[in-house]
């Protein structure tokens, strides 16, 4: 019987698992890369079937950008670099959830002191997102930061003080947005998409690919330098 990682490698899988890896990566590429670029496309398919897209142009700069960064994140999801577990099926990372929201206990001093050192372009953040009564901690990036006026910006949520408190009004009364200064607590909620609400822990979300990208950039020996990205052919 032929293992199926040496039949992808050889070019002898006749199901065409290797749909996905171009034919001078078939000897490297890492186990249940297949199955994980064909859970992120289902995913991100569904997805952007499911978005208000009104700019055609913009969409179609997605899909064509696409199968480029589902292979990067499916190649960093494989090489098990993280130290959570891997559901390879959902294309989703696991790890014990905790029963108490961490980001209810977020010291702003700490937050300060942090932010205030080692705030940088490109670094990995997290961020407490609140809609209504439920809410999960994010993994965003900052690209811009103004010491001056301790403020430092995040690339999707916005303007926050460098006590991580936001510097702009929310969309509405029930929606509540806290920087949070990455640590293992709060980086493992945010990659494994833990969520609570007013009673404690709920199932967890999956992933956008932006995260899982934004993932793939965590050091998390040191959480403020980023990690060095792997190389994928596009």
């Amino acid at each position: 019987m032929v293992n199926p990682l040496q039949a992808m490698a050889s070019g002898l899988d006749s199901n065409q698992t290797n749909f996905f890896v171009a034919q001078h990566q078939l000897d490297t590429a890492p186990a249940y890369y297949t199955e994980l670029c064909t859970a992120l496309y289902e995913r991100e398919l569904f997805s952007l079937a499911n978005t208000q897209q009104s700019n055609i142009a913009r969409l179609q700069q997605r899909l064509k950008g696409l199968s480029y960064h589902i292979r990067r994140a499916a190649y960093f999801m494989a090489s098990n670099i993280t130290p959570l577990a891997l559901d390879t099926h959902n294309a989703t990372w696991t790890a014990n959830q905790r029963k108490k929201n961490p980001a209810l206990n977020v010291n702003l001093a700490a937050n300060q002191q942090w932010l205030s050192r080692y705030s940088a372009h490109g670094l990995v953040v997290c961020v407490w997102v609140q809609e209504l009564s439920q809410g999960h901690i994010e993994l965003d990036s900052i690209d811009r930061v103004l010491p001056e006026k301790s403020l430092l910006h995040t690339n999707k949520h916005g303007w926050f003080t460098l006590e991580g408190k936001a510097a702009e009004p929310e969309s509405d009364t029930y929606s509540q947005r806290q920087l949070c200064r990455p640590n293992k607590t709060f980086v493992t909620a945010a990659c494994c998409g833990h969520q609570w609400n007013h009673k404690g822990p709920v199932p967890p979300r999956p992933l956008t690919l932006r995260e899982i990208l934004l993932a793939s950039t965590i050091n998390w020996t040191h959480f403020r330098t980023p990690y060095k990205q792997l190389n994928v052919t596009k």
